[in-house]
């Protein structure tokens, strides 16, 4: 039975995916290379998708365990994660303005919105610990992504209709149609954040607003003098940067990868509907596994995965190769990372569960920023995008070799 508190927690995860699945992985790296970013070169587009990935990364590690701590000390999540949710909703609604050609304005947007909804999620994720039981993390954090990828995958696949069809929506062509998808996502990411505004309450407070910013500060250093006296935490955060990286690159670079390979942007989005609809029983699959073998074993399923995946990317020839790569990707993707939520939520302390869960974030966000650099920069220095893609192989051979040094936290 879902209580709840929880049913309200994981509809923010519904909510948020719409724009990661529409905006991120799906129309914003083909609208950047075909409306905003004008004439220039596959290489050079590459080059600024991956910086804007990046510079979003490093605004939202860097607001990351500032916003933990404060909202721990003042008891405002609430407040919180609905300013950076207004700020992400807000970014979405700028992209539908930008005129074509406008790629700075895009990439400025782009980062705006990936910084607001990089808060916005760090304050979420650390209500799992307020929403439900140390028993019931794996099972709760699973449903979250899985039902994401569900409502990520019903919002994105309208969307899709919208470009194929878009006189049937009343809209005059394909491009009308994208630009009308970022509405969507708006609306979409709204009307998800309802239920946990209203169910999820705060803890109290122990200190006021302009004394919880001075600590948080201040906090920060003794988080991380808190996270490296449990070498395990250290391990295992050390893992998550290298492998998220890779997971995070492959989400945000997988569309224009296969753009820069020839394929049509009509097959890469639908590949990506495949990864979301195979996402949602998968993440779910991953859940029981984390209960059942231990989250890090599982974990190292997910990874090992990923590292053929990679190999396999930069050997692909045609579309079949993609869509096959597609399912392989979906149904791992999301077990990785509902899993290193919820195994991060129980080598924490309860009571700095979002003082802890922004540092995780951070580092998350962190890693965020060198994996689109590390392909972008391979692709713009060796003029091969099949080396970019075979670059991150390295992440995930590293974060599982660290991995494996992580002991498990009931042991």
């Amino acid at each position: 039975m879902i209580k709840k508190k929880e049913w309200a927690w994981v509809l923010y995860d519904v909510g948020n995916s719409g724009y990661y699945t529409t905006i991120v992985a799906g129309f914003f790296p083909v609208f950047f290379k075909k409306f905003w970013s004008g004439s220039a070169n596959i290489e050079t587009t590459t080059f600024q998708l991956g910086l804007a990935n990046s510079l979003a990364g490093l605004f939202s590690a860097l607001l990351a365990p500032l916003l933990g701590s404060i909202a721990d000390f003042a008891g405002i999540k609430r407040p919180f994660l609905a300013v950076f949710s207004g700020l992400g909703i807000l970014a979405c609604l700028f992209f539908f303005f930008i005129p074509q050609g406008s790629y700075v304005m895009a990439m400025a947007a782009f980062v705006l919105g990936g910084m607001a909804i990089g808060a916005a999620v760090t304050i979420n994720d650390s209500q799992l610990i307020d929403v439900t039981e140390p028993e019931r993390y794996h099972k709760i954090s699973a449903l979250g992504y899985s039902l994401g990828y569900l409502g990520g995958g019903v919002l994105f696949a309208l969307n899709v209709a919208m470009t194929l069809k878009p006189e049937f929506f009343g809209l005059e062509n394909a491009t009308e149609s994208v630009r009308y998808s970022f509405l969507t996502v708006a609306f979409w990411w709204a009307l998800f954040s309802i239920p946990v505004l209203l169910a999820v309450p705060d803890r109290p407070k122990t200190v006021a607003i302009p004394a919880a910013v001075k600590k948080g500060i201040w906090e920060i250093k003794s988080t991380i003098a808190d996270v490296l006296k449990h070498r395990n935490l250290v391990l295992f955060l050390l893992a998550f940067s290298l492998y998220i990286d890779g997971v995070h690159t492959v989400i945000s670079m997988a569309v224009d990868y296969g753009l820069s390979l020839g394929f049509e942007s009509s097959d890469l989005i639908s590949a990506l509907l495949l990864v979301q609809f195979i996402g949602f029983p998968a993440a779910l699959i991953f859940g029981r596994l984390g209960d059942r073998w231990g989250a890090r074993k599982a974990l190292n399923l997910g990874i090992l995965a990923y590292l053929v995946i990679t190999v396999m990317a930069s050997l692909m020839q045609n579309k079949v190769h993609f869509f096959i790569l597609a399912g392989c990707i979906g149904a791992v993707q999301g077990g990785i990372q509902s899993l290193s939520r919820s195994y991060f939520a129980l080598l924490i302390p309860k009571e700095k569960s979002a003082e802890f869960f922004g540092f995780y974030n951070m580092l998350g966000k962190f890693a965020s920023i060198i994996g689109p650099i590390l392909m972008g920069g391979v692709a713009y220095l060796t003029g091969s995008t099949r080396l970019s893609i075979l670059s991150l192989a390295a992440l995930f051979i590293a974060g599982y070799y660290i991995l494996q040094k992580v002991k498990d936290p009931a042991s």
